[in-house]
């Protein structure tokens, strides 16, 4: 979807000054073309999914550094294909490569199984997320709990909560901030 510049213009500084509407509508006309660039690069919808969640939480926790003489498609492709590089790399260096004499293969696969101890620490932040949580609103707590919990596509939460996915995705990027502000306040 082409967006004239001048209405781009006005909703990115709608967007800087926290317009709720803004950011939704930077989403809606710009998710597509970030998904599809990621599903070309990922060959996965997941991973594709995933990336441009981030793009667009990266984009909007930073959009007061856009700089407005750029395009703001070729900033969240940037911001895209950085994510992904990142994920990349922590793809890699999760497994070792070592080379013997004849030159084969070995991969190595660290023993992540978690000890007695991570288990308790792990049960223990747990409690803390969900008490951070519950200092949410109601539907911030809901739309974190069906995604993270139960695990429910973005589909389902939109079918479960018959709101749009669009709506869906703004209000979990949302949640993801303010739970992200919460813990920030807790550990400081």
């Amino acid at each position: 979807m082409e967006v004239s510049t001048e209405l781009l213009q006005k909703h990115i500084q709608q967007a800087q000054s926290g317009n709720q509407s803004s950011f939704n509508f930077l989403l809606d006309s710009y998710w597509n073309e970030v998904y599809g660039f990621q599903l070309k690069k990922t060959q996965n919808e997941s991973d594709a999914e995933d990336i441009t969640i981030e793009t667009f939480s990266k984009a909007f926790n930073k959009i007061s550094t856009f700089d407005p003489s750029y395009s703001f498609k070729t900033w969240l492709i940037a911001i895209s294909k950085n994510i992904h590089v990142d994920l990349l790399r922590k793809r890699k260096s999760s497994i070792q490569y070592n080379t013997s004499e004849e030159d084969a293969k070995v991969y190595r696969i660290a023993d992540d199984a978690p000890t007695i101890e991570d288990t308790l620490i792990t049960e223990q932040n747990l409690a803390q997320l969900l008490r951070d949580i519950k200092k949410l609103q109601p539907h911030y707590q809901e739309v974190i709990h069906l995604r993270y919990f139960q695990e429910m596509s973005y589909k389902e939460i939109s079918e479960t909560l018959a709101e749009p996915m669009n709506n869906i995705k703004v209000k979990l990027l949302r949640a993801k901030k303010l739970l992200a502000e919460v813990i920030k306040t807790r550990t400081r």
